[in-house]
């Protein structure tokens, strides 16, 4: 038979039908013809929620795109040609744990900065490898399209520590970040282009354009001329930018450096919500409860709008996009998660990186872009040394590179403060971090 099969693990995700959407819309250019959605048996609940959802979609839109669900990962591996990823090891109460516990210490707790960021990729790493060795086995011609948080860290270990080459990280903060800035300037996002380098949840913008014409100094004057923004995300405040910082910056920041310019302000807000709301991965739980109540509604053939307040807006856009390029080699520029390669003079050639490529059938071809602005360069180079470190740790279980990954992270004040979180997260984490915790015979 024609037509491709797609394997997403983590399919029970509540992100699963915005990929379903992103298909469907795209199914003239882009013939799926299996889409495997595969979680473990924890989630089976919500997989066969989701499932359910994504067949009336696909019935609703008269496409014949076959949906399986499925708690058995290599079947749904077995002869794919595209995987992507969308899994979260310890689901919310894991994340929330990596939000709540670093607080305490008075450092930002967050799904992927700080001490959150490094634990969810000591949780992460195993299982992605584990899922790349299956597809080494299962279907070495497939590409990995990963969409599972920290995305650049996850991309280095694959990179550094398995046999596949056909990776790709993938993020939708580039492409809300364009959205934002066409809605702030009141055009439609396909007459912007920005040139982005640096690192997953740490890319800057170099350069903005409108219809070809650079606009980057216009831009960054209009955003020192109003209060907020503009351009942030669901799960990240936004309280402007202080306007002599961001003039001499000189390039647009991405939400994410909030946490690294904004520290002392950003921990106030967090703690304060902590206090009050709750910490994200706690309000998201509510928001994913409303959306599994929506969900069941047997009346409901179509994405809902409220999954937008999850965070996920654009992610079909960004990995169906991808997807799409890489099987039509369109040869279009997007911004992905990939080998270096050259690209960025101060980043080792071996390492991931996120930047603009030219997307063909081949995969991702980065544009250099020689090197980046001195003002900015440290800070990633600090980053891309906490992501080494970090997947180091992931894969040996050593607990002292834990510590060290977690004491070079910029968010974490001191060596001493680094050893407490570390001791109180992994002893939290336990069931998920089995590499610290063998038992020798």
């Amino acid at each position: 038979m024609s037509g491709l099969k797609i394997a997403t693990i983590g399919g029970g995700s509540s992100y699963t039908p915005e990929l379903v959407e992103g298909f469907i819309r795209r199914y003239e250019e882009l013939p799926v013809r299996e889409l495997w959605l595969v979680d473990i048996p924890a989630g089976r609940e919500k997989l066969e929620i989701v499932g359910a959802l994504a067949k009336r979609m696909v019935e609703k839109a008269g496409v014949p795109i076959e949906i399986h669900l499925t708690l058995d990962r290599r079947a749904a591996l077995a002869g794919a040609d595209f995987v992507t990823t969308q899994f979260r090891v310890g689901g919310l109460e894991a994340r929330a744990k990596d939000e709540r516990i670093p607080l305490k210490y008075g450092v930002i707790g967050q799904e992927t900065n700080g001490p959150g960021g490094l634990f969810k990729g000591l949780r992460t790493i195993p299982v992605i490898l584990e899922i790349c060795r299956e597809m080494e086995e299962l279907c070495p011609d497939a590409w990995l399209v990963n969409f599972t948080n920290p995305a650049g860290m996850v991309t280095e270990a694959v990179l550094r520590y398995s046999s596949i080459r056909k990776v790709v990280g993938l993020c939708n903060v580039p492409i809300g970040m364009r959205m934002g800035v066409a809605k702030m300037l009141g055009v439609e996002p396909d007459r912007v282009a920005i040139d982005f380098a640096g690192l997953n949840h740490m890319v800057y913008g170099l350069d903005v354009y409108l219809d070809g014409k650079r606009i980057t100094q216009e831009l960054i004057d209009r955003l020192c001329s109003e209060e907020e923004s503009g351009i942030t995300m669901r799960n990240i405040v936004d309280m402007g930018w202080e306007k002599d910082f961001l003039k001499a910056l000189g390039v647009l920041p991405c939400p994410y450096h909030r946490y690294y310019y904004q520290t002392r302000t950003m921990l106030e807000h967090e703690l304060e919500a902590a206090r009050t709301e709750g910490t994200r991965a706690e309000v998201v739980q509510k928001v994913e409860a409303e959306l599994f109540d929506m969900y069941k509604d047997p009346n409901l053939a179509i994405k809902p709008p409220q999954l937008e307040k999850r965070g996920g807006a654009y992610y079909s856009d960004a990995a169906c996009s991808l997807i799409a390029s890489i099987y039509n080699d369109k040869r279009d520029i997007q911004p992905v998660n990939t080998r270096n390669n050259g690209a960025i003079a101060s980043i080792p050639d071996e390492s991931a990186v996120e930047i603009n490529c030219v997307i063909t059938k081949d995969g991702p071809k980065p544009i250099a872009i020689g090197d980046l602005p001195v003002a900015v360069r440290g800070l990633v180079q600090q980053i891309k040394s906490f992501e080494r470190v970090a997947a180091e740790a992931a894969v040996t279980g050593d607990y002292r590179t834990a510590v060290l990954a977690m004491t070079i992270n910029p968010l974490v004040t001191s060596d001493t403060i680094a050893k407490q979180i570390v001791d109180e997260m992994m002893e939290a984490h336990r069931e998920h971090l089995p590499q610290f915790f063998r038992t020798v015979s």
